[in-house]
């Protein structure tokens, strides 16, 4: 029953797996690095979301895919703006790192990335140069016959986001340079097993630096009906004794002593 409701959510997050899809050794070695990129990249980083699972098994349009536990927001800072475009790129960063070459495989990684930093200079006025000004963007698939802002302004506009996303990926290398032992790592047990869980990153990367601060049923609160049972599944049980481990680290320790944020 549980092993079909996660079959159930994986079809719907990432699309049906394709069992005629076969890849070559190379593409599939390609496929693991990269999606231990981003893994790996998220695991790292304070804003990102947890990590639930992360697989090279081919579904829908993509070739591999890692899921995660957003938790219901509305607002979201800078920083987390940007942790996220890091953790979109830590797959292509990967590829570059392990191969010294890129694929095609970033693709919707980039669309996102450029999407996000865009939002943030048009959208959300968190850029310095273009100020606490906000236009609409165009719909995908929309023409854009007239911008309510000038040629210079344009191009402005233009020059922050490659900066941003340029200083993203920058961050995203020098963190992955950092954890390069932690890539191949999951890389390599993906080759092995196709799909791998949390506990298995923790398994082999230890515990993630930086406290979860929601326990799973603060994650799908109010996500359901009143009816639906939003309790903790099997597979995610460690989740809240994780949670209550780390709580009783922190009563332990000295009045006086730094805690770690």
């Amino acid at each position: 029953m549980q092993k079909h409701f996660e079959q159930a959510i994986e079809r719907v997050v990432a699309g049906l797996e394709k069992k005629t899809q076969v890849l070559q050794p190379e593409e599939k070695k390609t496929v693991a690095y990269h999606e231990a990129g981003h893994a790996v990249t998220g695991w790292f980083l304070e804003h990102a979301d947890p990590l639930l699972k992360v697989s090279i098994i081919p579904r829908g349009k993509g070739l591999g895919y890692a899921q995660y536990l957003p938790k219901e927001q509305y607002l979201y800072t800078q920083e987390q703006l940007l942790d996220r475009m890091c953790m979109m790129l830590g797959g292509r960063v990967s590829e570059q790192i392990f191969f010294g070459k890129i694929t095609t495989g970033a693709q919707d990684d980039l669309r996102k990335v450029t999407q996000t930093a865009y939002s943030q200079v048009v959208m959300f006025g968190m850029n310095e140069k273009v100020g606490q000004l906000s236009f609409d963007m165009n719909q995908q698939g929309e023409m854009a016959f007239t911008k309510p802002y000038s040629e210079a302004t344009a191009q402005l506009i233009d020059d922050e986001v490659r900066m941003i996303v340029q200083d993203a990926y920058q961050r995203t290398m020098e963190l992955l340079q950092k954890h390069k032992s932690a890539v191949e790592k999951i890389a390599l047990r993906l080759l092995e097993k196709e799909k791998l869980d949390k506990d298995d990153m923790v398994e082999l990367l230890g515990a993630r630096p930086f406290a979860e601060k929601s326990t799973y049923e603060e994650f799908v609160a109010g996500t359901g009906s009143f009816e639906e049972d939003t309790t903790l599944p099997k597979g995610l049980e460690s989740w809240n004794k994780e949670q209550e481990k780390e709580k009783d680290k922190e009563k332990e320790k000295p009045s006086g002593e730094a805690v770690e944020s």
